[in-house]
């Protein structure tokens, strides 16, 4: 019987690990399906320009895994049972169960409306790509009209400065105003603030600092001082939040949901399963949780592999590098900000900021959205064959 390898998730780890695993592993030995709610590749890195009404490559899942030997299931997790080693989905046909020996769990994050009031049923957000064409709409309809309209984007982390930024480029007839809970670039050396605000400035966007959101209604927010603030589009980018499937499976998962691993991202609590990207608390080199982030999805997902592929065909088991290094930070197509960190997770004094900082951000892109699309490029293409293992209990009593 073959060893059953499913992945949950087809994001930039989850369709990762899957292609190198199949080019990796035995067909004779292997048998591997990817679960994932949507069809196409996201490409969730640029899902603020695909608001702001560009146009972002999607490939299809099934080009991106053709010849790999994959199996594609187009279906939503519902439910995960690692005591019995299984999956609930549901799909157009009304789901069913899938049975693992491996499973990889990569279902990334979403939005985090961090219990606000008004937020899930008036805001926008940017997390998935039915949530971003839904902000490009309604975008879309402001643009018609006559005067434009007002958008403010609450949250001044990484996603809202883009976000901001991008809109106020693509469609310079809208009013957009950056609502920052602190100062604004506050995780920037000083230069890199001082750049951000500038940006700001030559778009058009409005920053409001220290300014707390309390509510959210359908045309305007309310925030902590007593201020309401007129909106005709808000868009919720204060933070993100991983799915609760993991929590509610019986996995050990952290306070905020987030599976906890070991250095191999091996599940702590049950040795059948690892995560990648968003969804894994994985400590980095400097003794700190790795942030969510692209570069996150890249260190865990290839450790995945590694362990994965030693544990089955006896081999010593990789270890990969689990170092961030730096922030990427878009500004509209023209401009940008390569920020380097410490170990410390601190800004470094220098920076690197304008057209070349965003041509290394869109370098990053094309890099990252071609390593996804071809996933077996390169990589040997001799398949190694399993080993006798022990089964997942006894591994678990001796760990």
């Amino acid at each position: 019987m073959k060893h059953r390898i499913v992945v949950l998730g087809a994001g930039y780890a989850g369709a990762f690990v899957a292609g190198n695993l199949a080019r990796r592993l035995s067909p004779a030995d292997t048998e591997i399906t990817v679960v994932n709610a949507e069809p196409d590749f996201v490409q969730r890195l640029r899902l603020h320009q695909l608001a702001a009404g560009q146009e972002i490559e999607a490939p299809k899942l099934t080009d991106v895994f053709a010849g790999t030997g994959i199996r594609l299931r187009l279906a939503r997790v519902t439910a995960v049972d690692p005591e019995r080693q299984f999956v609930t989905v549901a799909d157009a046909y009304g789901g069913g169960e899938l049975g693992y020996d491996t499973l990889v769990y990569a279902l990334g994050s979403r939005g985090d409306d961090r219990g606000v009031p008004g937020v899930a049923e008036h805001a926008f957000d940017i997390a998935a790509r039915p949530s971003a064409l839904r902000l490009r709409e309604r975008l879309d309809s402001l643009g018609r009209r006559r005067g434009g309209g007002r958008v403010l984007v609450v949250g001044d982390g990484l996603t809202g400065i883009e976000s901001a930024t991008e809109i106020a480029e693509s469609r310079p007839g809208l009013s957009v105003t950056l609502i920052a809970r602190g100062e604004l670039g506050a995780r920037l050396s000083a230069g890199a603030r001082s750049h951000l605000r500038q940006a700001c400035d030559r778009l058009g966007v409005t920053v409001l600092e220290h300014t707390e959101v309390e509510a959210v209604e359908a045309t305007r927010v309310l925030c902590a001082d007593g201020t309401a603030l007129a909106s005709d589009a808000t868009v919720w980018t204060a933070g993100f939040a991983v799915n609760p499937i993991a929590a509610a499976s019986g996995l050990a998962v952290t306070e905020n949901g987030q599976i906890v691993v070991d250095r191999t991202m091996r599940s702590v609590s049950h040795p059948n399963v690892y995560a990648a990207g968003d969804s894994a608390h994985a400590i980095g080199d400097n003794g700190r949780p790795l942030p969510m982030s692209c570069a996150s999805a890249g260190h865990t997902s290839k450790q995945v592999i590694e362990a994965i592929i030693g544990r089955l065909t006896g081999r010593k088991i990789a270890t990969v590098k689990m170092t961030y290094t730096a922030n990427h930070i878009s500004l509209g197509r023209q401009d940008g900000i390569l920020q380097a960190v410490d170990d410390e997770a601190l800004p470094k004094p220098k920076y690197v900021g304008g057209r070349k900082a965003a041509r290394i951000k869109s370098g990053i892109l094309r890099i990252s959205l071609w390593a996804t699309s071809n996933p077996t490029f390169g990589l040997p293409t001799r398949r190694r064959h399993l080993t006798a293992a022990p089964p997942a209990s006894v591994e678990k009593a001796a760990a």
